[in-house]
């Protein structure tokens, strides 16, 4: 964790301090709690968007296999042209 400081309106600064106050919690808290939703989204949100993921291209017929993909990716000349330029100096 790493420290911070921030800058607020007296208004909001008021608010944040009757709200730490009323729920228990401390400005701190109160703040990572919002930045965390606000840039960072609902972890309940964010963990079902990552499962909705899950199996999206399982019955895509129009996809080689990862493996014949790797293959023809490393298949290219890239690699050695890279070694003859190193040899070459």
């Amino acid at each position: 964790m790493r420290r911070t400081q921030l800058y607020l309106e007296e208004d909001l600064w008021a608010a944040l301090h009757a709200k730490a106050r009323l729920e228990g919690a401390t400005v701190s808290e109160l703040v990572r709690v919002a930045v965390r939703e606000r840039y960072l989204g609902n972890l309940e949100e964010r963990k079902q968007a990552m499962l909705g993921i899950i199996g999206l291209w399982k019955d895509r017929d129009d996809l080689e296999d990862t493996e014949t993909m790797v293959r023809r990716l490393r298949g290219g000349t890239r690699l050695k042209r890279a070694q003859a330029g190193l040899r070459a100096k």
